[in-house]
């Protein structure tokens, strides 16, 4: 039988992201703009997760069907008629690849749900701002691997995966009594892996940095924070 918390998360979850849904699709008309606000603020989930007590109910009926959702509103869903017009902006496996890490992450860290956290914002908040940021002020730009990305808008992924790893970190100390000391030495891992973190998704093209950056983040977090807890 389902657990009441298990339920209370789902309804959470399921709820904010139709909300989101439907401004992105309906009241935002630039559709740029309203795909990188919908990839920054699903984000926010990372704050929902300590509400579900079943690791199978997060990631098969949370976090699973999403990919599923995410797929069918691409620019490549057997369904034409419920395409989203958000999802089409931008790249086109984006979110579906964003629905994947989540699960993968779900299914990994449920004990550890800051782990989760982390790389769901380094999704969101770090690399929505770093496209956010770049497509507006990014005028030296490069590219490595077939997408063009541009120097400031690698700094804010850099920028907002740092401080959205100390939010998490924060949050996670008073609702999960998570064990994290901000020492001088730690604040340099979470500057060190926000770094990589930056450079691995100025390497990545076509989207897969939904994938790339938030499992090399979370692993190395996990590596040096978690494996000998």
């Amino acid at each position: 039988m389902i657990e009441t918390n298990d339920l209370i998360g789902l309804l959470i979850v399921y709820l904010y992201v139709i909300i989101l849904l439907i401004i992105t699709e309906k009241v935002i008309k630039n559709l740029s703009v309203g795909r990188k606000i919908l990839h920054i603020m699903v984000g926010n989930i990372a704050f929902i997760l300590p509400v579900f007590a079943t690791r199978e109910i997060m990631v098969f009926i949370a976090a699973a069907p999403f990919i599923v959702l995410t797929f069918l509103i691409s620019p490549y869903t057997p369904i034409k008629s419920i395409r989203g017009k958000t999802s089409s902006a931008g790249h086109s496996m984006g979110l579906v690849y964003y629905s994947v890490s989540w699960t993968v992450l779900a299914y990994l860290f449920f004990n550890n749900m800051v782990v989760i956290a982390i790389g769901i914002f380094a999704m969101s908040y770090g690399d929505g701002f770093a496209s956010l940021i770049g497509i507006k002020y990014g005028k030296q730009t490069y590219n490595i691997a077939g997408d063009r990305k541009s120097f400031i808008g690698t700094f804010s992924m850099f920028f907002f995966t740092f401080i959205m790893m100390i939010i998490a970190i924060i949050y996670y100390q008073n609702v999960a009594n998570f064990q994290f000391t901000f020492s001088f030495i730690n604040l340099g891992f979470l500057l060190l892996f926000s770094s990589v973190g930056a450079i691995v998704e100025g390497f990545t093209p076509k989207g897969f940095d939904n994938i790339t950056v938030p499992l090399i983040l979370v692993f190395m977090f996990w590596a040096v924070f978690l494996q000998s807890a």
